[in-house]
């Protein structure tokens, strides 16, 4: 396709043919391609094998996805169409155990259905499908005002480090880490921005470089254990990055990796500040030790972006997906209600 990428909503509804539709991110950055999901199993893997990925693209992506399975759920009543609901629903949960925003948008779902059991199964439906556009409209405007508060914390000019990807192909538009960069380049802003390339599945080199080079920001790629030497050398004013959840105390889970760049930054006195919908603070998580940390399959490290394996068989492989950083070593959150600072209150 020759639309730029950034030309596109990462999720959005086609209601008239039924469909979810996403951009496939594990063909980028070669292949733009537009997947159109219908079925229940189609949509848990796209979520489980990434092609969806991103906390908030995550959370839209289910409550559509949600929406689309039960329209068209053959039930005579409330209790079948219940039951057939619920049964989607924990399917769905179970794609990927760390981002919040897929329980916290699985949940809205199913209130929204049981908050309307009273009329019609057409009504319900209806219902289900204006939460689920309430819920992409939402992650819009808070993915917007991220980035007017991030804004606050840049001038012209400066450098920003980013970890993996919380950029636009993260949520449906801006993203949360990179939604200063795209809005500021609204404005006819300029930043250097570095990216780690973000291993083992290379988010950053795949994903944030492709949209912000394709959104004319001044870019540098650069591997993981590249950080330390980018920071002494005084390159980076800032760092930005997403995560997936937040526990009550500040600890953060994010992508593998974020936590040793927390520890650089502090070791060289810049800034490191988390963004992220407020709705990725999980109450219920005391501390970073109540997250569960989702283990990924031994042949991402081993073989996936390789022509041929680049490890021994029978190699032990440890294969987190994310990391906590402890909250001592972020300096704020940057959320649409401002820059907000722990322990967070039961929402």
């Amino acid at each position: 396709m020759n639309k730029n990428v950034m030309d596109y909503d990462t999720v959005s509804l086609d209601d008239d043919e039924g469909a979810l539709l996403i951009i496939d991110q594990t063909k980028l950055p070669n292949d733009v391609e537009i997947l159109r999901l219908t079925k229940l199993e189609d949509i848990h893997r796209a979520i489980y094998t990434l092609q969806v990925r991103g906390a908030p693209a995550i959370g839209v992506a289910a409550a559509i996805g949600l929406y689309i399975v039960v329209k068209n759920l053959d039930a005579d009543c409330w209790d079948d169409f219940y039951t057939g609901l619920k049964a989607a629903k924990d399917y769905l949960a179970s794609a990927r155990p760390t981002a919040v925003n897929l329980f916290w948008a699985l949940d809205r779902m199913e209130q929204a259905a049981v908050s309307n059991k009273s009329l019609s199964l057409c009504d319900v439906k209806k219902a289900l499908r204006d939460e689920a556009m309430s819920i992409r409209d939402e992650d819009i405007a808070v993915c917007r005002a991220i980035g007017e508060h991030g804004l606050t914390l840049l001038k012209n000019g400066d450098g920003i480090l980013t970890h993996c990807n919380a950029g636009q192909l993260a949520a449906v538009r801006y993203g949360t880490a990179l939604a200063p960069v795209h809005l500021g380049r609204e404005r006819g802003m300029n930043f250097r921005v570095f990216t780690d390339e973000t291993r083992p599945l290379l988010q950053g080199a795949r994903l944030s470089a492709f949209e912000l080079v394709a959104d004319g920001v001044d870019t540098t790629l650069i591997c993981d254990n590249m950080a330390s030497q980018v920071l002494k050398n005084g390159w980076v004013n800032i760092i930005f990055t997403g995560c997936d959840r937040v526990a009550a105390n500040g600890d953060t889970a994010n992508k593998i990796g974020t936590s040793g760049l927390a520890i650089l930054a502090k070791h060289y006195g810049v800034p490191f500040y988390v963004c992220a919908p407020f709705s990725t603070i999980d109450a219920a998580a005391a501390s970073g030790a109540d997250i569960v940390i989702e283990q990924r399959p031994p042949n991402e490290v081993t073989e996936l972006w390789y022509k041929r394996r680049m490890a021994p068989n029978g190699v032990k492989v440890y294969n987190p997906a994310f990391d906590v950083t402890d909250n001592a070593l972020i300096t704020g959150f940057v959320t649409e209600k401002g820059i907000l600072h722990p322990p967070f209150p039961p929402k």
